[in-house]
Protein backbone atom coordinates (compact mmCIF):
# COMPACT_ATOMS: atom_id res chain seq x y z
CA UNK A 1 0.00 0.00 0.00
CA UNK A 2 1.40 3.40 -0.99
CA UNK A 3 1.27 5.82 1.94
CA UNK A 4 0.81 9.56 1.92
CA UNK A 5 4.29 9.99 3.39
CA UNK A 6 5.72 7.97 0.54
CA UNK A 7 3.98 10.15 -2.02
CA UNK A 8 5.20 13.47 -0.69
CA UNK A 9 8.81 12.94 -1.70
CA UNK A 10 7.60 12.99 -5.30
CA UNK A 11 5.55 16.16 -4.94
CA UNK A 12 7.84 18.25 -7.10
CA UNK A 13 7.12 16.02 -10.07
CA UNK A 14 3.53 15.02 -9.61
CA UNK A 15 1.30 17.45 -7.78
CA UNK A 16 -0.47 20.73 -8.30
CA UNK A 17 -1.16 22.93 -11.28
CA UNK A 18 -0.90 22.12 -14.93
CA UNK A 19 2.38 23.18 -16.50
CA UNK A 20 1.50 26.31 -18.43
CA UNK A 21 3.38 28.09 -21.16
CA UNK A 22 3.75 31.84 -21.23
CA UNK A 23 3.77 34.62 -18.67
CA UNK A 24 5.80 37.81 -18.31
CA UNK A 25 9.03 35.83 -17.85
CA UNK A 26 9.10 33.89 -21.09
CA UNK A 27 10.12 30.23 -20.73
CA UNK A 28 12.92 28.97 -22.93
CA UNK A 29 12.80 25.84 -25.08
CA UNK A 30 13.27 22.48 -23.40
CA UNK A 31 16.58 20.75 -23.97
CA UNK A 32 14.99 17.29 -24.10
CA UNK A 33 15.67 15.81 -27.54
CA UNK A 34 13.20 13.73 -29.55
CA UNK A 35 14.82 10.39 -28.74
CA UNK A 36 14.77 11.04 -25.01
CA UNK A 37 11.19 12.28 -25.20
CA UNK A 38 10.12 9.08 -26.95
CA UNK A 39 11.97 7.01 -24.37
CA UNK A 40 10.28 8.87 -21.52
CA UNK A 41 6.87 8.43 -23.12
CA UNK A 42 7.34 4.70 -23.68
CA UNK A 43 8.55 4.09 -20.15
CA UNK A 44 5.81 6.25 -18.67
CA UNK A 45 3.06 4.51 -20.65
CA UNK A 46 4.19 1.06 -19.54
CA UNK A 47 4.38 2.19 -15.93
CA UNK A 48 1.05 4.00 -15.68
CA UNK A 49 -0.89 1.21 -17.37
CA UNK A 50 0.60 -1.34 -15.01
CA UNK A 51 0.11 0.86 -11.94
CA UNK A 52 -3.51 1.56 -12.94
CA UNK A 53 -4.32 -2.05 -12.09
CA UNK A 54 -4.45 -0.82 -8.49
CA UNK A 55 -7.89 0.62 -9.31
CA UNK A 56 -7.72 3.15 -6.49
CA UNK A 57 -10.63 4.80 -8.27
CA UNK A 58 -12.89 1.96 -7.16
CA UNK A 59 -12.28 2.33 -3.43
CA UNK A 60 -10.54 5.47 -2.15
CA UNK A 61 -12.39 8.34 -0.46
CA UNK A 62 -11.55 11.43 1.57
CA UNK A 63 -8.07 12.89 1.24
CA UNK A 64 -6.86 9.75 -0.53
CA UNK A 65 -8.80 10.93 -3.60
CA UNK A 66 -5.97 13.41 -3.89
CA UNK A 67 -2.98 11.29 -3.00
CA UNK A 68 -3.98 8.02 -4.70
CA UNK A 69 -6.58 8.73 -7.40
CA UNK A 70 -5.54 12.13 -8.70
CA UNK A 71 -2.03 11.11 -9.91
CA UNK A 72 -3.70 8.75 -12.39
CA UNK A 73 -6.36 11.27 -13.41
CA UNK A 74 -3.64 13.85 -13.97
CA UNK A 75 -1.50 11.33 -15.85
CA UNK A 76 -4.37 10.47 -18.20
CA UNK A 77 -5.39 14.10 -18.76
CA UNK A 78 -1.85 15.23 -19.48
CA UNK A 79 -1.22 12.03 -21.40
CA UNK A 80 -3.76 13.30 -23.90
CA UNK A 81 -2.16 16.76 -23.96
CA UNK A 82 1.27 15.21 -24.54
CA UNK A 83 0.22 12.81 -27.31
CA UNK A 84 -3.16 14.01 -28.65
CA UNK A 85 -4.26 10.37 -28.40
CA UNK A 86 -7.87 9.97 -27.28
CA UNK A 87 -7.13 6.65 -25.56
CA UNK A 88 -5.93 8.65 -22.56
CA UNK A 89 -9.27 10.43 -22.36
CA UNK A 90 -10.99 7.04 -22.43
CA UNK A 91 -8.94 6.01 -19.41
CA UNK A 92 -9.68 9.31 -17.73
CA UNK A 93 -13.42 8.77 -18.20
CA UNK A 94 -13.14 5.24 -16.80
CA UNK A 95 -11.31 6.31 -13.64
CA UNK A 96 -13.37 9.47 -13.12
CA UNK A 97 -16.65 7.60 -13.47
CA UNK A 98 -15.52 4.92 -11.02
CA UNK A 99 -14.67 7.56 -8.43
CA UNK A 100 -17.53 9.99 -8.96
CA UNK A 101 -20.34 7.41 -8.96
CA UNK A 102 -19.41 6.40 -5.41
CA UNK A 103 -20.36 9.82 -4.05
CA UNK A 104 -23.06 9.96 -1.40
CA UNK A 105 -25.74 12.59 -0.75
CA UNK A 106 -24.94 14.40 2.49
CA UNK A 107 -27.21 16.26 4.97
CA UNK A 108 -27.04 19.57 3.08
CA UNK A 109 -27.83 17.91 -0.26
CA UNK A 110 -24.33 18.06 -1.70
CA UNK A 111 -22.43 14.98 -2.88
CA UNK A 112 -19.25 13.93 -1.14
CA UNK A 113 -16.87 11.05 -0.50
CA UNK A 114 -16.59 11.08 3.29
CA UNK A 115 -14.07 9.21 5.36
CA UNK A 116 -13.28 8.96 9.04
CA UNK A 117 -10.54 11.28 10.23
CA UNK A 118 -9.93 12.94 6.87
CA UNK A 119 -8.90 16.13 8.65
CA UNK A 120 -6.52 14.31 10.98
CA UNK A 121 -6.94 14.43 14.76
CA UNK A 122 -9.19 17.46 14.41
CA UNK A 123 -11.94 15.36 12.76
CA UNK A 124 -11.14 11.83 13.90
CA UNK A 125 -14.50 11.25 15.61
CA UNK A 126 -16.76 11.67 12.59
CA UNK A 127 -16.96 11.28 8.81
CA UNK A 128 -15.82 14.18 6.68
CA UNK A 129 -15.19 15.08 3.09
CA UNK A 130 -11.76 16.37 2.13
CA UNK A 131 -11.63 19.62 0.22
CA UNK A 132 -8.01 18.91 -0.64
CA UNK A 133 -8.74 15.44 -1.97
CA UNK A 134 -11.63 16.69 -4.06
CA UNK A 135 -9.68 19.67 -5.42
CA UNK A 136 -6.79 17.41 -6.45
CA UNK A 137 -9.17 14.94 -8.08
CA UNK A 138 -11.15 17.60 -9.89
CA UNK A 139 -8.18 19.57 -11.22
CA UNK A 140 -7.31 17.13 -14.05
CA UNK A 141 -11.01 16.81 -14.91
CA UNK A 142 -11.38 20.55 -15.41
CA UNK A 143 -8.13 20.70 -17.42
CA UNK A 144 -9.37 17.88 -19.66
CA UNK A 145 -12.85 19.41 -19.96
CA UNK A 146 -11.35 22.70 -21.07
CA UNK A 147 -9.25 20.93 -23.72
CA UNK A 148 -12.21 18.87 -24.95
CA UNK A 149 -14.50 21.86 -25.31
CA UNK A 150 -11.84 23.69 -27.32
CA UNK A 151 -11.28 20.74 -29.68
CA UNK A 152 -14.18 20.16 -32.11
CA UNK A 153 -12.90 16.71 -33.08
CA UNK A 154 -13.46 15.52 -29.51
CA UNK A 155 -16.94 16.97 -29.07
CA UNK A 156 -18.92 14.02 -30.41
CA UNK A 157 -17.50 11.52 -27.97
CA UNK A 158 -16.48 13.59 -24.97
CA UNK A 159 -18.46 16.86 -24.82
CA UNK A 160 -21.21 15.47 -22.58
CA UNK A 161 -18.59 14.18 -20.17
CA UNK A 162 -16.73 17.50 -20.21
CA UNK A 163 -19.97 19.33 -19.37
CA UNK A 164 -20.62 16.85 -16.56
CA UNK A 165 -17.15 17.40 -15.12
CA UNK A 166 -17.48 21.19 -15.15
CA UNK A 167 -20.85 20.93 -13.42
CA UNK A 168 -19.34 18.70 -10.73
CA UNK A 169 -16.46 21.14 -10.25
CA UNK A 170 -18.80 24.06 -9.75
CA UNK A 171 -21.08 22.12 -7.41
CA UNK A 172 -18.10 21.10 -5.32
CA UNK A 173 -16.92 24.70 -5.02
CA UNK A 174 -20.44 25.69 -3.93
CA UNK A 175 -20.43 22.91 -1.34
CA UNK A 176 -17.31 24.12 0.43
CA UNK A 177 -18.33 27.75 0.14
CA UNK A 178 -21.71 27.05 1.75
CA UNK A 179 -20.10 25.08 4.58
CA UNK A 180 -18.17 28.12 5.82
CA UNK A 181 -14.80 26.83 4.70
CA UNK A 182 -13.71 30.16 3.18
CA UNK A 183 -12.41 32.90 5.48
CA UNK A 184 -11.24 36.42 4.92
CA UNK A 185 -7.77 37.10 6.26
CA UNK A 186 -5.24 39.93 6.29
CA UNK A 187 -4.31 40.05 3.51
CA UNK A 188 -6.57 38.02 1.22
CA UNK A 189 -8.24 34.86 2.41
CA UNK A 190 -7.91 31.10 2.81
CA UNK A 191 -9.72 27.80 3.36
CA UNK A 192 -10.30 26.00 6.66
CA UNK A 193 -11.17 22.47 7.71
CA UNK A 194 -14.79 22.82 8.94
CA UNK A 195 -15.42 21.86 12.60
CA UNK A 196 -18.15 19.35 11.80
CA UNK A 197 -18.89 16.16 9.91
CA UNK A 198 -21.39 13.36 9.64
CA UNK A 199 -22.33 11.53 12.85
CA UNK A 200 -21.86 7.86 12.02
CA UNK A 201 -24.73 6.85 14.32
CA UNK A 202 -27.39 9.30 13.12
CA UNK A 203 -26.26 10.25 9.62
CA UNK A 204 -26.71 13.93 10.55
CA UNK A 205 -24.24 16.75 11.09
CA UNK A 206 -22.30 16.80 14.33
CA UNK A 207 -22.79 19.71 16.72
CA UNK A 208 -19.92 21.70 15.19
CA UNK A 209 -22.16 22.56 12.23
CA UNK A 210 -23.57 25.48 14.23
CA UNK A 211 -20.07 26.96 14.48
CA UNK A 212 -19.21 26.54 10.81
CA UNK A 213 -18.85 30.29 10.18
CA UNK A 214 -16.49 30.97 13.07
CA UNK A 215 -14.63 27.77 14.01
CA UNK A 216 -12.30 25.51 12.04
CA UNK A 217 -8.64 25.00 11.33
CA UNK A 218 -6.71 26.64 8.50
CA UNK A 219 -5.21 24.27 5.96
CA UNK A 220 -1.40 24.43 5.73
CA UNK A 221 0.13 26.30 2.82
CA UNK A 222 0.67 23.29 0.56
CA UNK A 223 -3.02 22.36 0.70
CA UNK A 224 -4.08 25.96 0.14
CA UNK A 225 -1.88 26.10 -2.96
CA UNK A 226 -3.31 22.89 -4.38
CA UNK A 227 -6.85 24.21 -3.87
CA UNK A 228 -5.87 27.52 -5.49
CA UNK A 229 -4.44 25.65 -8.50
CA UNK A 230 -7.80 23.92 -8.89
CA UNK A 231 -9.67 27.23 -8.70
CA UNK A 232 -7.50 29.02 -11.24
CA UNK A 233 -7.97 26.11 -13.66
CA UNK A 234 -11.72 26.31 -13.06
CA UNK A 235 -11.58 30.00 -13.93
CA UNK A 236 -9.61 29.21 -17.08
CA UNK A 237 -12.38 26.85 -18.18
CA UNK A 238 -15.45 28.86 -17.11
CA UNK A 239 -14.17 32.47 -17.09
CA UNK A 240 -16.18 33.08 -13.91
CA UNK A 241 -14.38 35.76 -11.87
CA UNK A 242 -15.10 34.33 -8.41
CA UNK A 243 -12.75 31.38 -8.87
CA UNK A 244 -9.88 33.66 -9.89
CA UNK A 245 -10.65 36.04 -7.03
CA UNK A 246 -10.49 33.27 -4.45
CA UNK A 247 -7.22 31.92 -5.83
CA UNK A 248 -5.77 35.42 -5.88
CA UNK A 249 -6.85 36.04 -2.28
CA UNK A 250 -4.98 32.95 -1.10
CA UNK A 251 -1.87 33.92 -3.05
CA UNK A 252 -1.98 37.35 -1.38
CA UNK A 253 -1.92 35.55 1.96
CA UNK A 254 0.84 33.23 0.73
CA UNK A 255 3.11 36.06 -0.36
CA UNK A 256 2.61 37.85 2.96
CA UNK A 257 3.96 34.76 4.74
CA UNK A 258 7.18 34.57 2.72
CA UNK A 259 10.28 36.05 4.33
CA UNK A 260 13.52 37.17 2.69
CA UNK A 261 16.87 36.06 4.04
CA UNK A 262 20.60 36.46 3.35
CA UNK A 263 20.50 39.94 1.94
CA UNK A 264 17.10 39.48 0.30
CA UNK A 265 18.46 36.77 -1.99
CA UNK A 266 16.41 33.79 -0.82
CA UNK A 267 12.90 33.01 0.35
CA UNK A 268 11.75 30.98 3.35
CA UNK A 269 8.28 30.39 4.80
CA UNK A 270 6.47 28.24 7.33
CA UNK A 271 4.44 25.13 6.65
CA UNK A 272 1.53 26.57 8.62
CA UNK A 273 0.68 29.93 10.15
CA UNK A 274 -2.39 30.95 12.15
CA UNK A 275 -4.66 33.13 10.04
CA UNK A 276 -7.47 34.11 12.40
CA UNK A 277 -9.10 33.50 15.80
CA UNK A 278 -10.26 30.06 14.68
CA UNK A 279 -6.62 28.90 14.65
CA UNK A 280 -6.12 29.39 18.40
CA UNK A 281 -7.07 27.27 21.40
CA UNK A 282 -9.03 28.77 24.30
CA UNK A 283 -5.76 29.34 26.17
CA UNK A 284 -4.38 31.42 23.29
CA UNK A 285 -1.95 28.82 21.97
CA UNK A 286 -2.01 28.08 18.22
CA UNK A 287 -3.70 24.83 17.20
CA UNK A 288 -0.59 23.72 15.26
CA UNK A 289 3.16 24.18 15.52
CA UNK A 290 4.62 27.05 13.50
CA UNK A 291 7.84 26.63 11.54
CA UNK A 292 9.60 25.16 8.51
CA UNK A 293 8.52 21.61 7.70
CA UNK A 294 11.35 19.06 7.38
CA UNK A 295 9.74 17.40 4.35
CA UNK A 296 10.85 19.27 1.25
CA UNK A 297 7.96 17.95 -0.83
CA UNK A 298 5.55 20.39 0.79
CA UNK A 299 7.58 23.33 -0.49
CA UNK A 300 7.63 22.00 -4.03
CA UNK A 301 3.82 22.03 -3.92
CA UNK A 302 3.85 25.63 -2.69
CA UNK A 303 6.07 26.63 -5.59
CA UNK A 304 3.65 24.93 -8.01
CA UNK A 305 0.99 27.29 -6.71
CA UNK A 306 3.21 30.36 -6.85
CA UNK A 307 4.20 29.63 -10.46
CA UNK A 308 0.54 29.10 -11.39
CA UNK A 309 -0.23 32.51 -9.87
CA UNK A 310 2.65 34.13 -11.75
CA UNK A 311 1.59 32.60 -15.04
CA UNK A 312 -1.87 34.09 -14.52
CA UNK A 313 -0.39 37.54 -13.70
CA UNK A 314 -1.55 37.29 -10.09
CA UNK A 315 0.34 38.57 -7.01
CA UNK A 316 3.80 37.18 -7.78
CA UNK A 317 6.33 38.98 -9.95
CA UNK A 318 9.32 38.18 -12.11
CA UNK A 319 11.48 39.21 -9.15
CA UNK A 320 9.70 36.66 -6.92
CA UNK A 321 10.31 33.89 -9.43
CA UNK A 322 13.97 34.90 -9.64
CA UNK A 323 14.35 34.68 -5.86
CA UNK A 324 12.68 31.28 -5.78
CA UNK A 325 15.07 30.08 -8.50
CA UNK A 326 17.98 31.40 -6.46
CA UNK A 327 16.69 29.68 -3.32
CA UNK A 328 16.36 26.29 -5.00
CA UNK A 329 19.42 26.51 -7.28
CA UNK A 330 21.95 28.57 -5.36
CA UNK A 331 21.11 27.73 -1.74
CA UNK A 332 19.35 24.34 -1.59
CA UNK A 333 21.02 22.42 -4.45
CA UNK A 334 24.31 20.55 -3.91
CA UNK A 335 25.55 21.65 -7.38
CA UNK A 336 25.66 18.06 -8.70
CA UNK A 337 23.58 17.57 -11.85
CA UNK A 338 23.50 13.77 -11.78
CA UNK A 339 22.15 12.47 -8.50
CA UNK A 340 21.28 16.00 -7.40
CA UNK A 341 20.38 16.54 -3.76
CA UNK A 342 18.72 19.48 -2.04
CA UNK A 343 18.86 20.69 1.54
CA UNK A 344 16.09 22.26 3.59
CA UNK A 345 14.77 25.64 2.57
CA UNK A 346 16.12 27.09 5.85
CA UNK A 347 19.35 25.08 5.87
CA UNK A 348 18.28 23.16 8.97
CA UNK A 349 19.24 19.61 9.87
CA UNK A 350 17.35 16.81 8.07
CA UNK A 351 14.68 14.95 10.00
CA UNK A 352 15.20 11.18 10.07
CA UNK A 353 11.65 10.69 8.78
CA UNK A 354 12.55 12.54 5.58
CA UNK A 355 16.31 12.28 5.55
CA UNK A 356 16.33 11.73 1.78
CA UNK A 357 14.05 14.66 0.95
CA UNK A 358 14.80 17.57 3.29
CA UNK A 359 14.59 19.60 0.09
CA UNK A 360 13.67 18.68 -3.48
CA UNK A 361 13.95 20.15 -6.93
CA UNK A 362 11.22 22.73 -7.50
CA UNK A 363 10.19 21.40 -10.89
CA UNK A 364 7.65 24.16 -11.46
CA UNK A 365 10.58 26.54 -11.99
CA UNK A 366 12.18 24.51 -14.79
CA UNK A 367 10.53 26.54 -17.56
CA UNK A 368 12.36 29.60 -16.24
CA UNK A 369 15.85 28.38 -15.42
CA UNK A 370 18.16 26.36 -17.64
CA UNK A 371 20.16 24.88 -14.77
CA UNK A 372 17.14 23.56 -12.89
CA UNK A 373 15.79 22.21 -16.16
CA UNK A 374 19.02 20.29 -16.77
CA UNK A 375 18.86 18.88 -13.26
CA UNK A 376 15.29 17.76 -13.81
CA UNK A 377 16.01 16.08 -17.14
CA UNK A 378 19.11 14.35 -15.75
CA UNK A 379 17.28 12.88 -12.75
CA UNK A 380 13.66 12.40 -13.72
CA UNK A 381 12.40 8.82 -13.77
CA UNK A 382 9.33 8.59 -16.04
CA UNK A 383 8.55 5.09 -14.76
CA UNK A 384 7.88 6.18 -11.18
CA UNK A 385 5.05 7.33 -8.97
CA UNK A 386 6.11 10.95 -9.40
CA UNK A 387 6.31 10.36 -13.14
CA UNK A 388 2.63 9.37 -13.40
CA UNK A 389 1.65 12.97 -13.96
CA UNK A 390 5.04 14.69 -14.01
CA UNK A 391 6.16 12.99 -17.21
CA UNK A 392 3.20 13.81 -19.48
CA UNK A 393 2.97 17.33 -18.06
CA UNK A 394 6.56 18.00 -19.02
CA UNK A 395 6.13 16.41 -22.44
CA UNK A 396 2.87 18.30 -23.02
CA UNK A 397 4.68 21.58 -22.51
CA UNK A 398 7.40 20.44 -24.90
CA UNK A 399 4.78 19.56 -27.53
CA UNK A 400 3.04 22.90 -27.07
CA UNK A 401 6.33 24.69 -27.63
CA UNK A 402 7.01 22.69 -30.80
CA UNK A 403 3.53 23.43 -32.16
CA UNK A 404 3.94 27.09 -31.29
CA UNK A 405 7.16 27.32 -33.30
CA UNK A 406 5.43 25.81 -36.34
CA UNK A 407 2.67 28.42 -36.34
Amino acid sequence: MITRRGLLKHAALGAGAAALVGGPLAPSALALDDAQARDWLERWEKYILNAARSRYCDKETGEEIGWLISPFLSGFAHGYLATREAKWLDLLVDWADAWVKRGVREPDGFVGWPKGGTGGAYTRDFLTDSQLGEAMGLLPLVIAADAILKTPALAGKFKAKADEWLKLNEQTFAKWDSRGAWRQAKPGGLWVVPPFGIDQATGKWTEGYERRATDGFSHPANKQNLIACWLIALHDATKKPLYRERAEAWWQQMKARMRLREGDKFYVWNYWDPAGPWDYKPDGAPKHWVGVHPNGGYYAIDVEGIVAAYEHALVFTKEDIGRLIATNRDFMWDQQVQGAKFRRIDGGQPDKRWERTPGVLWAALTPYDETLRKVFEANHNPASWGGLSGTPRYLARRLAQQEGRKQ
